[in-house]
């Protein structure tokens, strides 16, 4: 039937970040749709699932104890894991543990065939086609220890930006490879949820568009909706979407990129125009 596209019976997911926010909304909702759920998070995780192991993203041998934890096959990855700026070890824990733990189940030969990896990435990424150099050159350190090294020696990208602005560069190399090698890869670009970590940066996170929203009628997204989306492209029925990184942010970005409604900020942080913080009304 149609509708076994959209289902997980008998598949196993791995969520990365899964104790809250969108990715225990990710995982809980996997669940209702029939899979084995294994949830990843250095926090505890307080709701029923398959298997919940505890990781700190921040450290290799961690992540490595982690995934030998974890029994193939797995058909469907969510790279949920992030946290704000501020955070120390923002680019290991937003990208390169997460990249490392994908490749690792890859490598072990724990995903299956037609499996798929989504990872959550943001609108505030999006210019990564403007520092599509820096951001190339980063990636090009493949290994854990090389991309280190790399953030260490360039501190200023040890920043929740960049580390999505990695996330978007990488699903676009990465889609040819892995859909050769029988998997795919895309994104989310969540505009601002509703979630613990957007509550604990509300003055800037969840500010951004509320005018857009206001003048919309419609109210500020909801995890439930990042998972929703997420599930769709860890599913059969995305099967033939590979490679995308797909905006969640209710039409805000591409109406102000195409002047359909004015918000000059969106223009900057896609590069299309420079950083003006007084027309922002910084000083």
């Amino acid at each position: 039937m149609t509708i076994d596209l959209f289902r997980y019976e008998g598949k196993r997911v791995v969520v990365v970040g899964g104790a809250t926010g969108m990715g225990a909304s990710t995982a809980r909702m996997a669940g209702d749709l029939g899979a084995d759920v294994i949830v990843l998070d250095v926090a505890p995780v307080d709701y029923d699932c398959a298997q919940s192991i505890s990781v700190d993203l921040r450290d290799q041998p961690s992540v490595d104890a982690a995934v030998d934890r974890i029994d193939g096959p797995v058909h469907a990855i969510f790279a949920c894991a992030g946290v704000a700026d501020g955070t120390p070890g923002i680019m290991l824990i937003n990208f390169t543990a997460q990249r490392h733990l994908i490749d690792r189940l890859i490598k072990d030969g724990k995903l299956a065939k037609g499996g798929s990896v989504s990872f959550i990435s943001s609108t505030a990424g999006m210019g990564w086609r403007k520092n599509i150099d820096r951001v190339r050159d980063f990636l090009s350190n493949e290994d854990w220890a090389s991309a280190a090294a790399w953030t260490e020696a360039n501190p200023d990208t040890d920043a929740y930006g960049f580390s999505k602005e990695a996330i978007n560069l990488h699903v676009a190399q990465q889609a040819f490879p892995m859909l050769k090698a029988g998997y795919r890869i895309n994104a989310i670009l969540p505009g601002p949820t509703d979630t613990p970590l957007a509550q604990a940066n509300a003055d800037l996170w969840l500010t951004y568009a509320a005018d857009y929203r206001e003048d919309a009628g419609v109210d500020t997204l909801t995890p439930d909706q990042m998972a929703s989306t997420l599930i769709f492209l860890g599913s059969d029925a995305a099967s033939g979407i590979n490679g995308e990184t797909l905006q969640v942010d209710q039409g805000h970005t591409n109406a102000a990129l195409v002047d359909a409604y004015d918000a000059p900020i969106v223009k900057m942080i896609a590069g299309e125009i420079e950083w003006d913080f007084a027309a922002l009304g910084f000083e």
